[in-house]
């Protein structure tokens, strides 16, 4: 059954997930702490988008931290960082062409930024419903490109659906990326023009 997406959808708000849609044998997944996270005292309340923004950025300034990040040609590889306020973050290495395909972060908000290379985000520009359906069609209207190099990023907030890539055909990227409250779960969906198919909803385990 499918049902239509508002043809006047809101402003986008101001993102990647941790899970390649497909891991070779040589996907690395490991803890270490960042010093930009070591810096900061514990939040006293949820961090903001602004705040997580400011965290991937300074996260992603750290040389030596980037740099120790293993990078694989054939799969995304990825570590966990411990985010600002108990918030859930990772650096992530993009081998050429390879992306998150489209997903969003349930209620979660985020930010994320470029290390390394440059990076692409297909986002919509509509908040989505959150459950009772299976298809939907997009309006014209709602889909945004943004490319971001190094030192560039975004926040946003709860269920935002995007895509995200490295659309370079011979240079890794690295990024940050940080959420609150952690991710409950991620759904990942299929897109053929403007019809957009929910495919599967993925729990903390599953990428953990």
């Amino acid at each position: 059954m499918r049902s239509p997406l508002l043809r006047a959808p809101p402003p986008s708000p101001a993102d990647g997930s941790p899970r390649a849609p497909s891991r070779t044998p040589r996907t690395v997944s490991v803890s270490v702490s960042s010093p930009a996270a070591a810096s900061r005292a514990a939040a006293p309340a949820a961090p903001t988008q602004a705040e997580l923004l400011d965290f991937a950025r300074r996260t992603a300034a750290d040389a030596a931290l980037i740099a120790s990040l293993p990078l694989d040609p054939e799969g995304r590889t990825w570590v966990r960082l411990e985010g600002p306020g108990g918030s859930e973050a990772w650096l992530i290495g993009w081998p050429p062409g390879t992306g998150t395909g489209w997903h969003d972060h349930a209620e979660s908000v985020g930010a994320f930024v470029t290390a390394a290379g440059e990076l692409k985000e297909n986002a919509l520009a509509a908040r989505l419903p959150t459950d009772g359906w299976k298809t939907l069609e997009l309006a014209d209207d709602v889909d945004r490109e943004r490319r971001l190099p190094a030192g560039k990023g975004r926040a946003f907030g709860r269920h935002h659906v995007h895509e995200v890539l490295n659309a370079s055909p011979d240079r890794h990227a690295v990024s940050v990326h940080a959420y609150y409250p952690p991710l409950p779960q991620i759904r990942r969906y299929s897109r053929g023009g403007q019809t957009l198919r929910l495919e599967q909803v993925e729990r903390p385990e599953d990428w953990q």
